[in-house]
């Protein structure tokens, strides 16, 4: 079952209150996704750290659930 742009944002949301983001659906098919997510909590850490981070919040959907994101980080 393929997870909603609305579901991954509140899951984001939950770990950065702050976050700015924005989503895509690439395919039109529920499964690939860009995400573009802005937060605070991304300050001194690197690109890397950053996505990990987004990857964390997501609670282990990625390659399950959510197929496929294409992620875009950077400090508020």
């Amino acid at each position: 079952m393929a997870m909603d742009s609305a579901e991954i944002e509140r899951l984001i949301k939950e770990k950065f209150p702050d976050a700015q983001i924005e989503i895509r659906d690439l395919a039109g098919d529920g499964d690939h996704y860009a995400a573009h997510v802005v937060s605070s909590a991304f300050k001194g850490k690197t690109r890397v750290q950053q996505h990990q981070m987004v990857y964390e919040a997501l609670g282990g959907r990625m390659g399950g659930v959510l197929h496929a994101l294409a992620l875009t980080t950077a400090e508020a």
